[in-house]
């Protein structure tokens, strides 16, 4: 969780308003130290996403807050638990009177209930073949109890509303099957504590207080109480090897008539156990199996720029990106600008080197610095005021590419304020012509003014065109 809520804060605040280059700077390296140069990288994203956090909350940040409070939701479970024990051993106290009825004691609903929720589950996983399903109401209630996904509420500026949407949206996604099995562990440890405080309840009910066996009914005849009881509480005579009474027996205890309890609360006691509390137990078990490796699994997928941001932060040393110029000269102010942005995009520990330009038509002579720093990306930087021509600008990207490095095509717009002036439809024409030609080499072009860059808008097309 503190990850996909430190992930939001990050993504958001691209102005560094409430979370700072320095800060997210000294997250890194807390958090490298921390673990060391062997961990795992989802060891190192998890525990400076624990350090970013606890921070942010020093700082009251709303989406810190929200995250740090469903964190410390841990006594619901048992919570649940221990009312479904009290439940299950008031409800013999349900009547008054020193009498058990064999027919309308808790433990026939109870087994019943039991039945039907195994044959669900057992529907259910036939019909999915294992795949995780929708919790239902129930489920969803316990999960939203326990950590779930629930509304973000409002209140804040525009950059806390919009981290506070990303962090909700990411984190449901992601978590909704977490939870769905934590609720389900709860919920049968709940069916197991309440089948527990029934026989609790039975049990002090016959062994502190002197109780009766019996049973009345307007409509049925002792031969089909008879087939009733031995049904429902087979499994607890075959547990403890106490035969269900013949019909006459069953007839004899006919209210008002009665005897003494005491066998038939052994029988309905381990009924229970073998039907309600030990399979209980069982699921259980096994949930917390599935939502530990839930748990272990929620950062696997670690391909999102963002990570790669600070898993270059962490395992990599400077990372040199070549510019490559065509068909212009870059003025001085170019390579801070790029710098600043790339560093934003890929990490602190990025060193800019722009090459000489790339003359138009000389689009094969390539710099032979490209070829160094495998796997950094390369920059293709064109002139925004250019007319792109697939047979010369769209030739020189696909010759970037053949270096097996990742290209990005940046369209520098600094002269275009210039050419175009105030006239936004040239200016948009001019971009679905670079859109186009890039889409064509299978990129995406990102437009900036390197003169004077919209720092937190190129941040976001960076981003985008690395996620690409």
């Amino acid at each position: 969780m503190a990850v996909y809520a430190v992930r939001a804060v990050e993504t958001a605040d691209r102005a560094r308003a409430s979370w700072s280059d320095a800060d997210r700077t000294w997250a890194t390296r807390a958090a490298a130290e921390v673990v060391g140069a062997q961990a795992s990288p989802q060891a190192f994203i998890a525990r400076r996403a624990q350090l970013a956090l606890e921070r942010l909350r020093e700082r009251k940040h709303r989406v810190a807050r929200v995250a740090w409070a469903w964190r410390t939701r841990t006594g619901v479970g048992p919570a649940i638990a221990v009312v479904a024990f009290v439940l299950g051993a008031a409800s013999n106290e349900i009547g008054g009177t020193q009498r058990v009825n064999i027919l309308y004691s808790p433990v026939a609903p109870l087994v019943l209930w039991n039945l039907a929720v195994y044959a669900v589950l057992a529907a259910g996983f036939v019909v999915r073949y294992g795949d995780a399903s929708a919790p239902g109401p129930l489920r969803r209630f316990v999960a939203w109890l326990t950590g779930g996904v629930r509304s973000m509420g409002r209140g804040g500026d525009d950059t806390t509303m919009e981290a506070m949407a990303a962090f909700a949206g990411d984190w449901s996604t992601r978590a909704t099957p977490l939870y769905a099995a934590r609720a389900a562990r709860i919920l049968h440890i709940a069916a197991a504590a309440l089948a527990l405080g029934v026989i609790t309840g039975l049990y002090v009910r016959g062994l502190v207080l002197e109780y009766r066996a019996t049973w009345q009914s307007t409509f049925l005849e002792p031969s089909t109480v008879r087939a009733l009881v031995a049904f429902f509480y087979a499994p607890g005579s075959m547990a403890t090897g106490i035969a269900v009474p013949d019909v006459a027996r069953i007839a004899a205890i006919r209210a008002p008539a009665s005897e003494n309890a005491a066998p038939w609360l052994h029988i309905m006691a381990a009924t229970l156990a073998v039907v309600a509390v030990v399979p209980r137990v069982l699921l259980a078990l096994a949930m917390g199996w599935i939502e530990k490796h839930r748990t272990a699994h929620l950062l696997d997928d670690l391909s999102d720029a963002y990570f790669q941001r600070l898993l270059r932060d962490f395992a990599q040393g400077p990372l040199v990106v070549d510019v490559v110029p065509y068909s212009f000269a870059t003025p001085p102010a170019t390579r801070d600008s790029l710098k600043l942005l790339l560093a934003r995009a890929l990490g602190d520990r990025v060193s800019v080197e722009v090459a000489p330009p790339v003359a138009y038509g000389n689009e094969d002579a390539l710099p032979p610095q490209i070829a160094r720093n495998p796997g950094a990306p390369l920059v293709a930087l064109f002139n925004a005021t250019a007319t792109p021509e697939r047979e010369a600008h769209g030739r020189f990207v696909q010759a970037l590419a053949q270096s097996g490095r990742p290209v990005l095509v940046v369209v520098d717009e600094a002269s275009a304020r210039t050419h175009f002036g105030n006239d936004p439809q040239r200016r948009d024409a001019r971009r679905t012509l670079w859109r186009e030609l890039a889409a064509d080499a299978g990129h995406t072009a990102v437009f900036v003014d390197l003169a004077q860059p919209d720092v937190n808008a190129a941040e976001a097309a960076f981003d985008a065109a690395l996620r690409r």
